[in-house]
């Protein structure tokens, strides 16, 4: 299994990609000679990030949008096609956390973040794969996190989404046996990509959180996913010790498990 060959009119679509992950991913898709097109609210940190790619190259194509709106989301097929494109590889990797718990929570926040991480999946497989199975070649990189693995008291609703994506992701590929498309999903662990603060956690409260073997930096992650993407790979988790983590969390009883998780997580500390 390998990546959809590159040609003039294929693309990657990469969503997030205005910070973090979903600039390394770009890069990462970018350095194997693959067009991308960069979506994101940003539009000014798209057009400078294909400035960069676009000197090595290849095609970058910039679609601001926010993608916890359907009808932007719902743009973004025929937005494509009017640069002249099909898209040949779709990243999903937009995503975001509220902290605390659900008790003080904002409605509006909660339910935004489900739209971007959990709705906005749904929504852009449903509208890309169709095309791949037709072409016979097409592969998906949804973006969950090891917390799909384990609940998650102080970030409920991200711990969910991100389980349902890999829920999800691993179905898809169950019904797309045969039809020369896969779909991956990347669990990162803990990264240093700005994530934690944007969501109300300083990075010092982060790290102490949690050991500091399990952190990887943003490049290794994409790497490490289109690694996985490329070889047709079902779940990819960056880091030993996080594949480690994720395997063992399985084992505990849930019982034993949630009190401890609560104890430790800083969006639950007064």
């Amino acid at each position: 299994m390998a990546l959809p060959l590159p040609a003039p009119d294929r693309t990657a679509l990469v969503t997030g990609a205005s910070s973090g992950i979903g600039v390394e991913i770009a890069r990462e898709l970018a350095r194997r000679g693959q067009n991308v097109t960069l979506v994101a609210r940003s539009e000014a940190k798209l057009q400078d990030l294909a400035a960069e790619l676009s000197a090595t190259g290849v095609r970058a194509d910039v679609l601001p949008a926010d993608l916890s709106d359907r009808a932007s989301r719902a743009e973004l097929p025929d937005r494509v096609a009017a640069n002249g494109s099909v898209v040949s590889i779709l990243v999903n990797n937009a995503g975001l956390s509220t902290m605390g718990p659900v008790a003080r929570s904002d409605p509006d926040a909660e339910i935004n973040m489900v739209e971007v991480d959990v709705v906005a999946i749904v929504d852009l497989c449903s509208r890309f794969l169709g095309g791949m199975v037709e072409r016979g070649s097409g592969a998906v990189l949804n973006v969950a996190s090891t917390a799909a693995f384990q609940p998650l008291p102080g970030q409920a609703g991200y711990g969910a989404g991100k389980a349902f994506v890999l829920s999800y992701t691993r179905s898809i590929g169950g019904e797309l046996r045969g039809t020369g498309v896969t779909a991956t999903t990347l669990c990162p662990g803990p990264v240093r990509t700005g994530f934690g603060e944007a969501a109300g956690i300083s990075q010092e409260d982060a790290e102490a959180s949690l050991p500091a073997f399990m952190w990887e930096t943003a490049e290794a992650v994409a790497r490490t996913g289109v690694d996985a993407m490329a070889a047709g790979r079902p779940v990819a988790i960056p880091g030993p010790a996080n594949r480690v983590a994720a395997a063992l969390v399985g084992l505990v009883p849930k019982q034993l498990l949630v009190p401890v998780l609560a104890g430790r997580h800083p969006g639950l500390k007064d």
